[in-house]
């Protein structure tokens, strides 16, 4: 009996090491329960572990999930894997697979936002992009904790989302890439460039919605500060600006040849109707537009018009403004066969 006992007793001690070595196998041997090439899948926001392992399932990352599950659940924190692109090398064991997902940097995505783009048309843009929802994004840039965060005063972040090339983690969420924007224009907008604005009597705001409207004026560099000049002296002399791309921006559709009723349309935005700057910038300027506001050219001009070539005629008075207005449609006549 005692034999049995004894014998009963080094076979349960057998098994159990046997099966102490394969599941210390199945943790911690490479290539056991993962693919020898390598493989790629998406884990999206709010999807759960029990669903990221049946992705790696299906994109052939590992062959039995529930291996996966079990040293997930095992080992403290590793069934938390954050939203991202994951491309995974080969022959990993579990334990060094979850362990990739849990430290690997996430995909990054690089994105150029042009100068130029309104909030919804960069939302848009980040949308096609990233997994991010473009409304879910315009959302983040209305609220006031966020908006007080990064000092702005307006209703929304409209002009603060600063054109350039940047890297982006492709699971960063609305405000995180909103904020990540808002602090380039922060970086740009230095204390020298505050004080110069304000020496100008320019606040914040006032200087970013001229600049938006010099922004969407001109692509010319070289021509943004002529035209910023003569934004500044109709309002030094308290004429309406009548800028055709804030009647644009109030009609909230694609940029278009503008009809003589669009320019009646109803809104703080629509400056034929009224004087002064609007509420807010119309787009996001870039780096020409706002050093050409706070470095305009020194000219008389009060009034412009497209040469029909990319630039734009300017003149001193009305008289001017009409011959140059004629020399336009000429050019356009010229053109259209």
């Amino acid at each position: 009996m005692a034999s049995t006992v004894s014998f009963l007793r080094k076979s349960l001690i057998t098994i159990l090491s046997l099966a102490a070595v394969a599941f210390v196998g199945m943790l911690f041997i490479p290539g056991l329960n993962t693919a020898q090439r390598v493989t790629m899948f998406t884990v999206r926001k709010g999807t759960g572990f029990m669903e990221i392992t049946t992705e790696m399932q299906r994109s052939s990352t590992i062959k039995n999930r529930w291996q996966t599950i079990l040293a997930g659940r095992l080992i403290p924190g590793f069934h938390k894997i954050k939203p991202g692109r994951y491309r995974v090398p080969p022959g990993l064991s579990n334990f060094s697979l979850l362990y990739f997902l849990r430290t690997h940097p996430q995909d990054e995505v690089q994105i150029t936002i042009p100068e130029g783009l309104d909030q919804r048309k960069t939302a848009g843009l980040l949308s096609r992009k990233l997994d991010m929802d473009s409304a879910a994004f315009m959302h983040a840039l209305r609220k006031r904790p966020f908006l007080d965060r990064h000092g702005i005063k307006g209703a929304n972040a409209e002009g603060y989302l600063f054109p350039g090339t940047y890297h982006f983690v492709w699971g960063d969420t609305p405000e995180e890439t909103a904020s990540f924007l808002v602090r380039q224009f922060r970086s740009f907008y230095s204390d020298d460039l505050k004080a110069l604005a304000s020496s100008e009597g320019l606040t914040e705001t006032a200087m970013l919605t001229l600049a938006s409207i010099v922004e969407a004026e001109t692509p010319l560099d070289a021509e943004k500060p002529v035209v910023a000049s003569v934004y500044l002296n109709r309002l030094k002399k308290n004429m309406r600006l009548q800028a055709d791309p804030t009647v644009q921006y109030a009609l909230g559709t694609e940029a278009r040849l503008l009809h003589y009723k669009d320019l009646s349309v109803d809104s703080p935005y629509n400056t034929y109707r009224h004087t002064g700057l609007p509420p807010g910038p119309i787009c996001s300027p870039g780096t020409a537009s706002i050093l050409a506001v706070l470095h305009p050219a020194e000219t008389g001009y009060l009034y412009f018009v497209a040469t029909g070539k990319g630039g734009h005629y300017f003149a001193t008075t009305l008289d001017g403004h009409a011959e140059n207005i004629r020399k336009y449609h000429a050019a356009r006549n010229r053109r259209t066969p």
